[in-house]
C-alpha cells in the first residue's frame, strides 16, 4: 500500500475525492474540458456523533450509508465512476524524515525496516509503510541520503477500504490529510519555501510543515472548533447551538474593546497561537530542518471564523493566510462552484481530486 507517489496505478482517468474524517463525508470530483478544469460535484454529508472516532470507525452501517448518500446526493453532475481515492487521518499516520548512509535501493528498504521499528509505536506486521528519497537541495548531509517515511496502521487502511467497498466504490489510493492538503493550498511553484499548515477542524488542529512541497513534521491538538463553542457556551451560560450560532455571526468578538464574547473564547486563542509558536520552535530548533518558517497558512472550517486570522496574525508576529484550494487548478474564467466561505473545509478532498484530475501517481 502506497502514500506516495510511486508509478503502480492509471487505467482510467476518471476518479473522485472523498475525504472521510470523524464528523463528515465530503467529495469533490474535478474534470477538465481541455482548456480548463472545474468541479464537476461536490458534497457533504453529516456522520452521526461517534460513527469515527479519532480517526477509528466505530459505526459501520453509518459510515457506509453517509457514503452512499455522499456519492447519491452530490451535484450538480452525478459522478460516474467508482473509482476513488480516500483520505487517511493523520493521527494515525506516522511521518518521519530519517537519514541514512548512502546506499543501495535494496539496502535502504532493510534500512528503512530497522528505522521504522525504532521510530513508531507499532511493529512492521501492523502497519502499513513507504517511503522515497528526500532531494539532496532540501536537505543536505554530506554522504547521507534522506528519506521521507509514512506508516499507518493497517487496522485504519484495511477498515477504510471496507467501507469504500461495501458502499460500492472502488478505492484505487489512500493519502494521509497533510500530503492531500499540501497538493491544494501550496503553489508548486514555491519550491525552496518551508510552509506551516493550520487546519482548525470541528475535532482538531493539525500541524503539517512542507519543505519545498515535502511534508517534513506533523502533529495534532484538541483544540478545535468546537472548543470555540464550548467556551462560548459555557461563559455566556447559553446552550452549544446557540453560541455556534453566535460564533458564525460574530466570530471571536472584539479582542479591543475585550467584550464578553471575546473574553469566553481568549483562553483557547491563547492556547491555540501558543501550541503554532512550539511546532514551529520545534521544527527550526528541535528537528533542525529549517532556519524559520516562511509562510503560514490556514483551513478547516475554524478558518472562516470572524476575527481569527487577524488574532492570530498578531499574537504570533506573522503575516497568516488563509488557505486557497483552488491555486494549483488552471480556472481560465470559471468561478468555482463551492463558495469562497466553504471551500476551506474541502482542501482535503480537492487535494486528492486534484491527484486523480493530473493523473498523479495511485497505488
Amino acid at each position: 500500500m502506497s502514500f506516495l507517489n510511486k508509478k503502480i496505478f492509471n487505467d482510467s482517468l476518471d476518479v473522485f475525492g472523498l475525504d472521510l474524517s470523524d464528523l463528515s463525508v465530503k467529495i469533490v470530483n474535478l474534470e477538465s474540458d481541455g482548456t480548463s478544469e472545474y468541479v464537476a460535484s461536490y458534497a457533504t454529508v453529516m456522520l452521526a456523533n461517534g460513527a469515527i472516532v479519532d480517526g477509528e470507525i466505530q459505526q459501520k452501517d453509518q459510515v457506509v450509508a453517509a457514503i452512499k448518500k455522499a456519492v447519491e446526493t452530490v451535484g450538480p453532475a452525478k459522478i460516474k465512476t467508482k473509482k476513488v481515492i480516500c483520505s487517511l487521518p493523520e493521527t494515525k499516520a506516522f511521518l518521519r524524515i530519517v537519514s541514512i548512509p548512502q546506499m543501495s535501493d535494496d539496502e535502504l528498504n532493510e534500512a528503512v525496516k530497522w528505522e521504522m521499528e525504532a521510530n513508531i509505536p507499532l511493529t512492521l506486521d501492523q502497519v502499513y509503510y513507504d517511503w522515497q528519497v528526500i532531494p539532496a537541495e532540501l536537505l543536505f548531509e554530506k554522504n547521507k541520503v534522506n528519506l521521507l517515511v509514512v506508516a499507518i496502521a493497517k487496522a485504519v487502511v484495511d477498515q477504510t477500504i471496507e467501507v469504500l467497498e461495501l458502499a460500492g466504490l472502488e478505492p484505487v489510493g489512500l493519502e494521509i490529510e497533510s500530503i492531500a492538503q499540501a497538493r491544494s493550498l501550496l503553489l508548486e511553484k514555491n519550491e525552496k519555501e518551508t510552509i506551516l499548515v493550520v487546519d482548525i477542524g470541528d475535532r482538531r488542529t493539525s500541524f503539517s510543515v512542507t519543505k519545498g512541497g515535502v511534508p517534513c513534521f506533523t502533529s495534532s491538538i484538541p483544540l478545535c472548533g468546537q472548543s470555540l463553542t464550548d467556551v462560548i457556551s459555557k461563559g455566556m451560560n447559553i446552550g452549544f447551538e446557540e453560541a455556534e450560532k453566535i460564533k458564525i455571526s460574530y466570530g471571536i468578538g472584539d479582542d479591543f474593546k475585550n467584550d464578553t464574547l471575546f473574553k469566553s473564547v481568549q483562553p483557547v486563542l491563547e492556547n491555540l497561537s501558543q501550541e503554532i509558536e512550539r511546532s514551529i520552535d520545534f521544527f527550526v530548533t528541535g528537528l533542525k530542518y529549517s532556519d524559520g518558517i516562511d509562510k503560514i497558512i490556514i483551513c478547516g472550517g475554524g478558518a472562516n471564523t470572524k476575527g481569527i486570522v487577524p488574532y492570530l496574525s498578531k499574537k504570533l508576529g506573522r503575516e497568516i493566510q488563509l488557505g486557497n484550494p483552488w491555486i494549483n487548478m488552471n480556472l481560465g474564467k470559471n468561478l468555482p462552484i463551492i463558495e469562497k466561505g466553504h471551500s476551506l473545509q474541502f482542501s482535503t478532498a480537492v487535494g486528492l481530486a486534484l491527484k486523480g484530475l493530473h493523473y498523479e501517481d495511485i497505488s
